[in-house]
């Protein structure tokens, strides 16, 4: 299964996966294009995967502020979406809440996206999924360029919390 662009924008406008539920962010915080691939038996743990990609334009908004003469995508954003992305997995596992992080083990950067990068990929493989007491996940997440591995995130988490908590 994969989800398109215009998916990716409704999913931006919270009702995607039901009222309350996961909701990508908009906007400039927005850091993918496209789902390519979702599923619940891939991955490294054979527990699931899920693959995306992001556009990189000169443009975009992070590059002309950090830093001022010499322009890269803050490594936050990269793991921001990987936390975004282990969300729209559990929003897509049918579970209820309000995606939100929750913390991660370990993070090893290892290059940098400039404003010619073209494209950047993500790659998570889910470790293990709660139902209760309060929905979450646990996954690895990596970012790529040009097909080299550049970000690696240990042990991502993202709950699902009721609206108002």
């Amino acid at each position: 299964m994969h989800f398109s662009k215009d998916d990716i924008h409704a999913m931006s406008q919270s009702d995607f996966f039901g009222p309350g539920n996961a909701q990508l962010p908009s906007d400039n915080m927005l850091m993918i294009d496209k789902i390519t691939d979702i599923n619940q038996e891939g991955g490294l743990y054979q527990r699931g995967e899920l693959k995306a990609s992001f556009k990189i334009h000169s443009s975009q908004w992070f590059f002309a502020c950090h830093f001022k003469g010499d322009p890269v995508m803050p490594g936050c954003l990269g793991l921001d979406a990987l936390w975004q992305l282990l969300g729209v997995y559990l929003g897509w596992q049918g579970l209820a809440g309000r995606g939100r992080a929750l913390g991660v083990g370990q993070v090893k950067f290892t290059g940098q996206i400039y404003p010619d990068s073209e494209q950047i990929d993500y790659h998570i493989h889910i470790k293990r999924v709660f139902r209760k007491p309060m929905p979450m996940g646990i996954a690895d997440g990596f970012v790529f360029k040009a097909g080299e591995k550049i970000y690696e995130a240990k042990d991502l988490r993202v709950g699902l919390i009721k609206a108002g908590q």
